[in-house]
């Protein structure tokens, strides 16, 4: 593949060759102010149904304009920096807030919940991220360059992030619906696996089906973030498909590792190897 290098900002990139007669269009603060105007919209249907949400509509707007603008003066400074200890911080505070925003969405937890979300979103994502450098992108050159290494790891947290939470709701709300049937397996002589195994592959299969619906329409009813990303920033269609093809499996592989993987770690957590069940390690977020 031919790369050139061009000069942006004091910062040296390279891109793959674009066609001639593609280029991006550069947006004045005006044009975004006209997008984010477009909240008004939302604003309108919570009125008209009375929803209620004018305040978490606007707390939403606010939040969006100042993280997205406070995340482009810290990847302009990444970038310029261009050191890998400063990537590497900075991928790692990404994936502890994605860890901890997992499980922020689950209705119940138990204790070490925070310690399993970390540690399975950080090695699914992290191992992907790994493959992408060092075996699909070879000709990036260092494993820690940013133009690569951030964009693919924040695309990979943050499906990996959905699934992981869907799965964790999932396995521990099933956990307290079914107490009763989990139980009397128990009591009728079942290991924990036995008793556990539906729970846990329902549970898997909760955080995982985002991914797969994704994939079943993906270029047909939809055009991923990415690609659409780059086909506004000039870069040949194929190209784009390319990309989104890469990430797509990666995408989908981080998220099964990362849901079965948290899932398990529930599990052993909540049944010991006497085979019972630690219901009263459950606690609602709502008492």
């Amino acid at each position: 593949m031919k790369r050139r290098d061009f000069g942006y900002d004091g910062v040296s990139r390279s891109i793959f060759n674009m066609d001639s007669n593609l280029s991006y269009i550069q947006l004045s603060n005006v044009q975004v102010g006209v997008a984010a105007a477009l909240i008004v919209v939302n604003g309108a249907v919570s009125i008209a149904l009375r929803l209620g949400m004018g305040k978490l509509l606007l707390l939403a707007a606010v939040r969006t304009v100042v993280q997205l603008t406070l995340i482009g003066f810290v990847l302009q400074w990444v970038f310029a920096i261009d050191r890998w200890y400063v990537v590497l911080a900075l991928l790692a505070v990404m994936t502890v807030i994605a860890g901890v925003s997992a499980v922020r969405r689950t209705e119940h937890r138990y204790a070490g919940i925070y310690a399993n979300s970390l540690v399975m979103v950080w090695a699914s994502s992290w191992a992907m991220a790994a493959v992408a450098v060092s075996l699909i992108l070879t000709d990036a050159g260092r494993w820690y360059e940013p133009q690569y290494s951030i964009p693919l790891l924040g695309m990979i947290l943050g499906n990996s992030l959905n699934g992981v939470s869907l799965g964790l709701n999932s396995f521990t709300q099933q956990l307290v619906d079914r107490r009763d049937q989990v139980e009397l397996r128990l009591a009728l002589g079942a290991t924990r696996w036995e008793a556990a195994h539906g729970v846990v592959r329902q549970a898997v299969r909760t955080g995982m089906i985002p991914t797969i619906n994704s994939m079943m329409v993906v270029g047909i009813v939809s055009l991923p973030g990415m690609m659409t990303g780059q086909l506004l920033a000039g870069v040949a269609p194929i190209d784009a498909v390319k990309y989104q093809i890469v990430i797509m499996f990666l995408i989908a592989s981080a998220t099964a590792a990362g849901t079965a993987g948290v899932v398990m770690l529930g599990y052993r957590r909540l049944f010991n190897r006497r085979h019972q069940f630690l219901f009263d390690r459950l606690t609602s977020t709502e008492d």
